[in-house]
């Protein structure tokens, strides 16, 4: 199985848990005198089933991740590491952005003007940047997690 592919399952699985824990929900109390549409039981039990294949899936991703090389010494644990920071940084950036241009509104001339406490043009421009690096980075992740086979 590719890295990949175990991703996607893995995400799979994930939805599957929330499905699980809705229907556990759904049928933990009734009405006296009457019968749930499932045993909580039984669905308690696919559900610890559930939970121990993506403990293993999980497992064998970050053993895969830990030991496969991105290149200049890194590896994709590392990768990993350095795209949630550009995330970080990004979110961070568009979001001082938009705060230095909110524009607030003013209802007569003697109301204080509100401005900008940034270079808002330079902000945008180095927030692009960081995009653009993030954009680089996530397709090498991807192209390689298409090329890698998962550590079991």
């Amino acid at each position: 199985m590719k890295l990949a592919e175990a991703l996607i399952l893995r995400a799979d699985l994930k939805t599957r848990g929330v499905q699980l824990r809705e229907r556990m929900k759904q049928n933990a109390q009734v009405q006296e005198g009457e019968k749930p549409f499932q045993d909580p039981q039984e669905i308690l039990g696919e559900f610890e089933q559930l939970a121990a294949q993506i403990l293993q899936l999980i497992q064998n991703i970050n053993k895969t991740n830990a030991q496969l090389s991105f290149g200049d010494g890194k590896t994709m644990t590392d990768a990993l590491a350095e795209r949630d920071v550009l995330k970080s940084r990004l979110n961070a950036y568009r979001q001082l952005t938009e705060d230095a241009t909110t524009k607030a509104d003013r209802y007569s001339l003697t109301e204080i003007k509100m401005l900008a406490a940034i270079d808002v043009l330079k902000t945008q421009k180095a927030g692009d940047e960081i995009a653009r690096e993030l954009r680089e980075l996530d397709t090498k992740i991807q192209e390689l997690n298409w090329a890698s086979d998962l550590v079991e």
